[in-house]
């Protein structure tokens, strides 16, 4: 067995085109190092609706150039039967290490094939790759980002011509063209012929975000900025600058792009801790912020703090997403209002109030992005849609001006983004959502947690009563099936679900509290906090976590 590992190992060894990974995989064969071995050679990363993503290194269960250019070679052979065989293949990347060596491999790999190929001209958020499918009428995009995942780590996310990330069954078609690459010797790779793009596709996306703020409203509202290490800051400058608001006051320590992301644990703004130097400047800008905004590293989310009391506290995304509802709401928005069904069921509220169509898809703006006649979509992970005749896809640049506008005109108004939050409470019910998260190392662990609530389903949870249990594996009348449980409670709404990019399992909870007045908003806010409190502890215990 060690030696047919020790054989794989020298057979990959061979192909390998990265002198990096070739040293690595060299020095864990010298030194017999057959656990690690096993662990790099135990099988392939599997391409799914997230493409791929993984840890950095040698080896078929690591992101390296040999994955990249099997998995290009497996699109561009989809593309060429599924289309246009000299179709356009648009190309981006963030500035993790090896992303910019990855959208060359691609391009090399899609020229071979006959398909035309375009690089985005430098590292730019993937929004931008996004708009750029569309604007360039290309049959395929290829965005190369881990997201907000660990520094180790990078990823492969593929979006077809309508500018969406790919769904089933297209995921699984390209999956087994990959499994049928049987060596790299059979990919041909030309060392030029693609085109690399110049700045008028970014002056493009540019133009296209002024669309997404009123003509001739306030652009008073002052913020405080972190890229957090990623590549969001020259174009998110760039646009609010367009747009004519103050100029963002920048936490310099995580203005530029680093892949080492030096000054946070995980660079995810969600993270505990990732938004302290974004806190920190906000206190100390005079004058006063009215909003500190954070991108994630490929500026496709967007996140939101404001002065709350003596201090800055983040808002949830499903704060923002209601926010930037009722913000279209109030300027006369007409279309689908779209969400996961993770997220707060408020947008349906606030849709329903504004006669307006609302739909809930499975996690991910793969799924999102498809809603029929899409106006504005939202999920809780801080992702917003709010050009998608733009962007079919979430955009953290766009979400940002539409954010700020809204402040500047509650501003002008002597209102806060508070404010408007507590207007929606009364309005339609105080809607408090949080997220019971566990991060694993033994991916045995979830599926152990899964299994158990389906072998043993609890039959309340806080006290309160589940009317109803649905195991999503099944599917539903308007979701297709996916891993996921979802309960229905008096007055409460729970799901848990496997992450599809993270070794997570993630509940997410929601408690609805009726407020009659003003008034009653801190009585309210109080059983709320104390519901979900009690939710976590009993859905802990019963998934055994």
């Amino acid at each position: 067995m060690q030696d047919d590992l020790i054989a794989q190992a020298q057979a990959w060894l061979t192909e390998d085109p990265d002198a990096d990974t070739r040293a690595e995989l060299a020095r864990l064969i010298d030194a017999q190092d057959h656990a690690e071995l096993a662990a790099r050679f135990s099988g392939t990363l599997q391409f799914g609706t997230a493409g791929l993503r993984g840890e950095l290194g040698a080896g078929p269960m690591r992101m390296n150039r040999s994955v990249v250019i099997r998995a290009a070679a497996g699109l561009a052979s989809y593309l060429t039967k599924h289309g246009d065989p000299n179709g356009l293949v648009v190309i981006g990347y963030d500035a993790r290490h090896k992303s910019h060596d990855f959208a060359l491999d691609t391009a090399a790999v899609m020229t071979g094939a006959g398909l035309r190929a375009a690089i985005l001209p430098r590292p730019l958020p993937t929004p931008v790759l996004a708009f750029a499918i569309r604007h360039l009428g290309a049959v395929a995009g290829v965005e190369v980002t881990a997201s907000h995942n660990p520094p180790r780590d990078n990823g492969y996310k593929v979006y077809l011509g309508d500018g969406s990330q790919i769904v089933p069954p297209a995921d699984t078609e390209i999956a087994a063209e990959i499994q049928a690459v049987a060596s790299l010797a059979t990919v041909p790779r030309p060392t030029e012929g693609w085109e690399t793009l110049d700045d008028s596709i970014l002056d493009a996306y540019l133009a296209r975000t002024d669309a997404v703020l009123a003509p001739g409203s306030p652009r008073t509202a002052r913020t405080v900025y972190t890229a957090m290490h990623g590549v969001g800051k020259d174009v998110l400058l760039a646009a609010f600058a367009r747009a004519g608001f103050p100029a963002p006051a920048l936490v310099a320590e995580q203005a530029d792009p680093d892949p080492e992301f030096p000054t946070v644990a995980f660079p995810n703004p969600e993270e505990p801790g990732a938004m302290d130097l974004a806190f920190a400047k906000a206190r100390a800008t005079e004058p006063a912020p009215d909003l500190v905004i954070a991108n994630d590293p490929d500026a496709d989310r967007c996140a939101a703090a404001v002065k709350d009391g003596d201090d800055w506290r983040m808002l949830r995304g499903d704060e923002v997403g209601a926010l930037l509802a009722a913000h279209l709401v109030r300027r006369g928005a007409t279309g689908t209002f779209a969400e996961s069904i993770v997220s707060s069921s408020l947008l349906g509220r606030i849709a329903e109030k504004a006669n307006l169509p609302h739909v809930e898809t499975l996690t991910g703006f793969k799924w999102i992005a498809r809603a029929d006649g899409l106006r504005y979509g939202y999920e809780e992970a801080l992702g917003y849609c709010v050009d998608p005749d733009g962007v079919r896809d979430k955009d953290g640049i766009t979400a940002a001006l539409l954010l700020t506008e809204l402040a500047s005109e509650l501003k002008q108004e002597g209102r806060t983004l508070l404010d408007l939050l507590d207007d929606l409470a009364v309005e339609h019910g105080l809607h408090a959502t949080d997220q019971l998260s566990v991060r694993v190392k033994d991916l045995d662990l979830i599926a152990a947690a899964m299994r158990r609530l389906r072998e043993h389903p609890p039959t309340e949870l806080a006290g309160l009563r589940i009317t109803k249990a649905e195991d999503l594996t099944r599917g539903t009348d308007t979701l297709p099936p996916t891993d996921g449980l979802r309960y229905t409670l008096e007055g409460a709404r729970v799901i848990v679900r496997p992450s599809g990019t993270e070794p997570k399992l993630k509940c997410y909870l929601e408690v609805v509290v009726p407020v009659a007045t003003r008034r009653d908003l801190p009585a309210a806010r109080t059983k709320a906090t104390a519901l979900l409190t009690q939710l976590k502890r009993d859905l802990s215990q019963a998934a055994g976590i």
